[in-house]
């Protein structure tokens, strides 16, 4: 309980920071309005319906875009290590993207796909296959050749070498790529939204600000922040759960 205090209380006192600010007059309430105001306007986004509604799309889109990296990035990074051709021919290109601004797709996929929540799944997939598939390829070049060796010898197949050898070495550097394309997939999102979305998160802070509603969308704001905070801590317990077997 003292060590989550001692966590959490830097939280607390940005709070009470900015609450003080605001209403101290240190800072102009337009450009941070008192966080109490802040939590008033989020309980009436509630009541509305306008967060959860908005909300809903924005998560559904996040999370589609997010699992199809995961399971596409995933298996290329391992059969890129595993299989030689297949990393010549695409090594290049995931060098070549990987540095690249992920947010410079937004129009490419707009144009592909419209402003449905396909563009905004392709441009999360896009974003975040790319991570994950570097994690997984640096993972399965890993591996010990003794464990492959040994496996080899015992007469295992090459897809048994693959599944039982070189997937769990690869784990580790996998599960820290898709933690970096969890917190991608929030910035894609959102910053998608912002710019062609009828519907979201993102679209919601825009319209807010657009019309003045500086404290509603301050909570919009938050509401993302936490909602990735809890989303990186739950995956953080997934990753120690599936990790328990290397100590």
């Amino acid at each position: 309980m003292t060590r989550a205090l001692l966590r959490y209380l830097p939280l607390v006192l940005i709070a009470l920071l900015w609450e003080a600010a605001s209403r101290l007059g240190l800072v102009s309430s337009l450009a941070l309005p008192p966080l109490s105001n802040v939590i008033e306007a989020w309980i009436d986004l509630i009541r509305s319906g306008e967060l959860f509604t908005n909300g809903l799309s924005s998560i559904y889109r996040g999370a589609a875009g997010l699992l199809l990296a995961i399971v596409i990035g995933a298996a290329l990074g391992i059969f890129m290590a595993w299989w030689r051709p297949l990393n010549v021919v695409l090594s290049p290109l995931v060098e070549l993207f990987y540095p690249m601004p992920k947010s410079a797709l937004i129009p490419v996929t707009v144009s592909w796909l419209g402003f449905g929540d396909g563009s905004k799944i392709l441009l999360i997939f896009l974003g975040c296959m790319l991570p994950v598939t570097v994690g997984a390829f640096n993972g399965a070049r890993s591996s010990e050749q003794v464990l492959v060796w040994s496996a080899r010898s015992m007469g295992a197949s090459r897809m048994r070498m693959l599944w039982d050898v070189v997937v769990p070495s690869a784990m580790p550097e996998l599960l820290n790529g898709i933690r970096t394309a969890l917190a991608l997939s929030f910035i894609l999102l959102v910053s998608s939204e912002l710019i062609v979305a009828r519907q979201g998160f993102g679209y919601l802070i825009g319209s807010l600000g657009a019309n003045g509603s500086y404290e509603a969308m301050f909570a919009v704001v938050l509401t993302v922040a936490f909602l990735g905070f809890a989303a990186d801590r739950a995956y953080q317990l997934v990753m120690q759960r599936l990790l328990r077997w290397r100590q």
